[in-house]
């Protein structure tokens, strides 16, 4: 993609050269009132709670004995699912399991999938978040969500200077930057950028961000490191301190501050990382299901490493209709 026309720092000195001239760019002119912030953030933890709740069991109270029966079975066969499609690597996973309990598998596997959910929670939290204090603070003439899988909102922002255009950026939000492996960033880069130079509402240059919403720090470019060019010269990972002000007027440390104290009034479902709390129908219903796909040995512990692999390969429904299990 052609370099695009917004202002860019020049000083060849500055460890932010070629990035984004923020001073050229309309101030923030108003703080956002702490009641209003509060509904924010209170909103959005509701929000993301309804896209990915952070427990994977939510039981509610007087349930019906038969009621919570099929729900830990039904949720034991998600585990199972869960189980088979994040194993990581085939073979060092199934290498791994060879000699465990079904009951310690499960277990285990119930906790990394609260831990997975956790991270889904609260990456759409903190898009809400930066969406909705983006739009109160009233520095961009408009912020919308997007609506595409590679891009979360857009904000346009007017330059200090009438006569030249608005700028269009286009916001990715991830917790961290290891939310991606180092070979996914490109890809990633490649498809933020397709979105805002395909966007027909588009007047201006645009900037795409990815911004990271828990990791101090400022901004950079994303290298090739074999060539040490930028992936992309449209392109900028924001980091907290850069990223949280720059679209909010308040900064990480009141932005983290503000959402304990909307978690300790909301108290959302908490995570359940006790391997002693996964009820002990849900692991028998992960267990028959391992039996189902003759997985154990007669004590109920993984036996056969081929196998294993094979179904994580294979995914569960191709292993069914070889095996017809």
């Amino acid at each position: 993609m052609r370099p695009q026309n917004y202002p860019r720092i020049q000083d060849s000195n500055s460890r932010s050269a070629g990035m984004l001239d923020d001073a050229k760019l309309v101030k923030h002119s108003r703080k956002i009132p702490p009641e209003r912030l509060k509904e924010i953030i209170v909103s959005a933890i509701r929000d993301a709670g309804k896209k990915s709740s952070r427990a994977i069991l939510e039981i509610e109270e007087n349930l019906p004995e038969e009621d919570l029966t099929l729900l830990l079975e039904n949720e034991g066969i998600e585990l199972f699912n869960y189980f088979v499609k994040y194993c990581g690597d085939p073979a060092a996973s199934a290498y791994d399991c060879v000699g465990s309990s079904y009951k310690d598998v499960a277990r285990e596997q119930f906790h990394n999938r609260s831990a997975q959910k956790e991270r889904m929670n609260s990456g759409w939290r903190y898009q809400f978040i930066a969406r909705d204090t983006a739009i109160e603070s009233q520095r961009f003439v408009s912020v919308s969500d997007i609506g595409a899988a590679e891009a979360d909102f857009n904000a346009v922002i007017k330059q200090t200077d009438d006569s030249e255009p608005a700028i269009s950026i286009y916001v990715s939000i991830k917790n961290r930057q290891n939310t991606m492996g180092g070979q996914d960033w490109p890809k990633a880069i490649r498809a933020l950028e397709q979105v805002a130079a395909s966007d027909k509402n588009r007047s201006g240059p645009y900037l795409c961000v990815f911004g990271i919403a828990m990791v101090r720090g400022q901004r950079s470019i994303k290298i090739e490191q074999k060539t040490h060019n930028p992936y992309s010269v449209n392109t900028e990972i924001w980091l907290s301190e850069f990223f949280w002000p720059f679209f909010s007027n308040l900064s990480y440390s009141e932005i983290i501050r503000e959402v304990v104290s909307a978690l300790q009034s909301e108290k959302p479902a908490l995570v359940k990382s006790d391997f002693a709390s996964v009820p002990l129908k849900l692991i028998e219903s992960f267990g028959s299901i391992c039996k189902q796909f003759k997985l154990l040995n007669k004590e109920g512990k993984f036996n056969d490493a081929q196998r294993l692999a094979e179904l994580f390969v294979l995914g569960i429904k191709a292993y069914k209709a070889k095996y017809g299990v």
